[in-house]
């Protein structure tokens, strides 16, 4: 009864017109953004960081929440009608999907995502509803041991995950963690890695960084390799409804995939990717019509959308609750949390419970105005796509530029942004993924600050971190996380061999 009193307050807030009109705002602007190919929510949010401070953090929350999983939906359009995934999340949806837009199916293809995308995204706030609340109880039992183990767990778990390989993802959580070592120690007052420069006294601001890896980068990637890469945009023909078939074959697709994608979002080892193609290899396990598999099957766009869906709701479990980021795009939504002065765990849904709630109660909201915003403007949202990548990108450079610059008015900001800019494309190039970098940068110092806390409480001694359990545990869940992959290899190596 308590979580239902609570979430009613969180509609109240939500329904209010400013907090409603950023909700439209924010799911619309996401769809767009979805639609745009490279363009995705992570670079969105990081961009308007700067431009929103002096948002109310109720209304800015609601519209960066609305503008990450509104990309969710429109990721589908251009995957289906250009093959071109916006986000690795979309790959699993291009596998069937484009097939079914060069049979002149896209309208249904797009009509299941949508659908799906509703109805995945609508269980997976109903779990958050729910789930959320359990889960703060258990972290309230945290002190400083436990938060510092769980943050080296969260550490390695997304370096893992994000990224080619565990070595590519370390090494730019480690980057991340030394940029987080600059400027004045909050314990003894002594000045770190500032080199004299007094803007630095104050570190490296997270929406700097993150503008300059994500908006930056990606802008001078594109131009410099995708736009000599040929796009085939599939006409849409033929009925844009789906049929009762499709329905029957689409409902149960949905329900399976929020069933595997809401759990992979909740751990901090998870993400969108790996929900996506499960579901998709369920549904060609379960299917009644496996030839028409790799030809364009409609459970093979349905699952996967709607695993998207479920695991991109599931991401702000940890985030919440925990104050863990699992994705580059909840990294960016922890800085936002952090530039109004809010840090997200356990206390805030006792500090701040109308804000949590009511961006709680906003995402069902959202989730309906998504599906009447996707279904009649599919057309719309094609004519997106004729965009020029030029100047499409040039426009994002500008408004980086000038984000970044209205932070402080400082000309070591622009230096800085276009400085990570130019390691964002480095990045990009050479397969090194960008997110463990920004976690770094913002889970570092806290981090930091919780291990010394630690050792100040055990008078100096190690051993604090072993003999708590829940510490431990995750501790240990670490130590095998980056062993596991070494030591299978090892054994596939030996096996070979015989």
């Amino acid at each position: 009864m308590e979580t239902l009193a609570a979430l009613a307050t969180g509609f109240g807030v939500a329904l209010q017109p400013a907090n409603l009109l950023w909700g439209v705002v924010g799911v619309t602007l996401g769809t767009a953004i979805g639609v745009l190919p490279g363009v995705g929510p992570a670079l969105t949010v990081a961009m308007l960081l700067p431009l929103t401070a002096k948002l109310d953090p109720t209304g800015a929350l609601i519209l960066f929440a609305g503008i990450y999983y509104g990309a969710m939906y429109g990721g589908s359009t251009t995957t289906i009608l250009l093959n071109t995934p916006g986000e690795s999340a979309s790959i699993a949806t291009a596998l069937e999907g484009n097939r079914m837009a060069k049979r002149g199916r896209a309208g249904p293809a797009l009509a299941t995502a949508a659908i799906g995308s509703f109805v995945a995204g609508t269980i997976a706030v109903v779990l958050l509803t729910l789930v959320a609340p359990v889960v703060v109880e258990f972290a309230l039992k945290f002190g400083p041991a436990e938060y510092f183990a769980l943050m080296v767990f969260a550490f390695v778990t997304v370096a893992a995950v994000l990224g080619a390989s565990m070595a590519r993802g370390l090494a730019m959580l480690f980057l991340g963690l030394l940029l987080g070592l600059v400027g004045i120690d909050d314990q003894t007052g002594q000045m770190r890695f500032a080199f004299g420069v007094p803007e630095l006294m104050d570190g490296i601001d997270v929406v700097v960084l993150a503008v300059g890896l994500f908006a930056v980068g990606e802008a001078l990637y594109v131009a410099a390799y995708q736009s000599r890469m040929g796009e085939t945009l599939e006409k849409m023909s033929g009925s844009l409804w789906m049929s009762r078939e499709d329905w029957k074959r689409s409902w149960p697709a949905w329900l399976r995939a929020t069933a595997i994608g809401f759990p992979f979002g909740t751990i901090p080892a998870g993400g969108a990717e790996i929900p996506t193609f499960l579901s998709y290899a369920a549904e060609k396990r379960l299917t009644k019509r496996p030839e028409e598999f790799g030809h364009g099957a409609i459970e093979g766009v349905a699952g996967p959308e709607a695993a998207n869906n479920a695991a991109s709701t599931g991401v702000l479990v940890p985030l919440l609750t925990l104050g863990i980021p699992t994705s580059a795009t909840a990294a960016i939504l922890l800085a936002a949390f952090q530039n109004y002065g809010l840090q997200p765990g356990p206390l805030l849904f006792q500090s701040q419970a109308a804000l949590v709630w009511g961006l709680i109660a906003s995402m069902y909201v959202g989730n309906v105005l998504l599906l009447v915003l996707n279904l009649p403007l599919i057309g719309l949202w094609v004519k997106v796509l004729a965009i020029p990548r030029p100047l499409l990108y040039a426009g994002i450079l500008v408004f980086a530029t000038l984000g970044a610059y209205s932070l402080h008015q400082s000309w070591v900001d622009l230096l800085t942004l276009y400085v990570f800019g130019l390691a964002g494309f480095a990045m990009r190039r050479w397969g090194f993924p960008v997110a463990p970098a920004v976690i770094g940068l913002i889970l570092g110092p806290l981090a930091e600050s919780q291990f010394r806390r630690a050792m100040a409480i055990s008078q100096g001694d190690p051993a604090v971190f072993l003999e708590r359990p829940i510490a431990a545990t995750l501790l240990a869940l670490t130590v095998l996380l980056v062993l596991a992959p070494w030591v299978w290899k090892v054994v596939r190596e030996r096996r070979a061999l015989r």
